[in-house]
């Protein structure tokens, strides 16, 4: 009786956070796992290749390292780093974009013809950020927003090849230097923020009080990832915690957007303790 053979997964952004976290996980859980790094590290029991999602050429040469791929983990991403529109550079916004939204397209585009022949699963993490716009976070919000809607479209399409496509959604996640490789320095944006100085202050306080005590840990958020590798007919939309499933529901049952732009009015009224 034949073996089947390890199933293949490349997961992106496998250096730190839930990238490295989910790499790790879907090893553990038997897979094979392309490690996709941009600048290469060592991640026991993976195959660690580089790879950075702006640059296709890299996104080829980690493909054609494998004869079959069964899922794609889109994960490598950036941190918000532009401020508010007014202050904040269009080269900065242009960056964001850049890596959040071309770096997946690029990475499912080179990735497809493989996932065809296995029937395989496009997973993506997103963010409840790329449900619910946040203040102070446009450009990241907007990427976000942007590969929620292109493969919701797509995701039809695929499923007629076999192909099925998912967003993982986390909230606030703790252990992850994705929030400190933003080149924002907060003390330094508060001090420049002229007319955005009250919002941007109240803004800070909101993040600095009780509006991450649900936040997630790399390897919880993981763990939903790898079971979504094999789950029966997942869902396109997957949160990865109560209070994320939550926090996107808000803005499902909103039609006509009020209460969801009440909230976010009041994390810029955040009192002064």
């Amino acid at each position: 009786m034949s073996m089947s053979p390890p199933r293949v997964v490349l997961v992106t952004g496998a250096s730190t956070g839930i990238g490295r976290a989910t790499a790790l996980a879907a090893a553990a859980a038997g897979w094979t796992v392309l490690a996709g790094m941009r600048k290469p590290g060592d991640l026991p029991g993976t195959q660690v290749v580089p790879l950075d999602v702006t640059d296709p050429a890299t996104v080829d040469a980690a493909l054609s390292t494998v004869d079959r791929l069964d899922a794609v983990v889109n994960n490598a991403g950036i941190a918000n780093n532009a401020f508010t529109l007014e202050q904040a550079s269009l080269e900065a916004i242009r960056a964001n974009l850049e890596v959040n939204f071309f770096g997946v397209l690029t990475v499912t585009k080179a990735a497809l013809p493989l996932l065809r022949a296995s029937r395989g699963r496009l997973l993506t993490i997103g963010s409840v950020r790329g449900v619910i716009g946040q203040p102070f976070n446009e450009a990241y919000s907007a990427a976000k927003f942007a590969i929620e809607g292109y493969l919701e479209a797509l995701a039809p399409t695929l499923a007629t090849l076999g192909v099925t496509t998912c967003m993982i959604e986390p909230a606030a996640v703790l252990d992850t230097s994705f929030v400190a490789s933003s080149p924002l320095d907060p003390a330094a944006l508060l001090a420049a923020a002229g007319p955005y100085t009250d919002a941007f202050a109240a803004y800070r306080r909101f993040v600095a009080s009780g509006a991450i005590e649900a936040a997630q840990t790399a390897a919880e958020v993981a763990a939903v990832v790898v079971e979504a590798l094999t789950a029966d007919s997942p869902p396109f939309r997957i949160p990865t915690s109560a209070h994320a499933a939550r926090y996107i529901a808000r803005k499902l049952s909103d039609v006509d957007g009020s209460a969801v732009a009440a909230a976010m009015q009041q994390i810029l009224q955040t009192p002064l303790h």
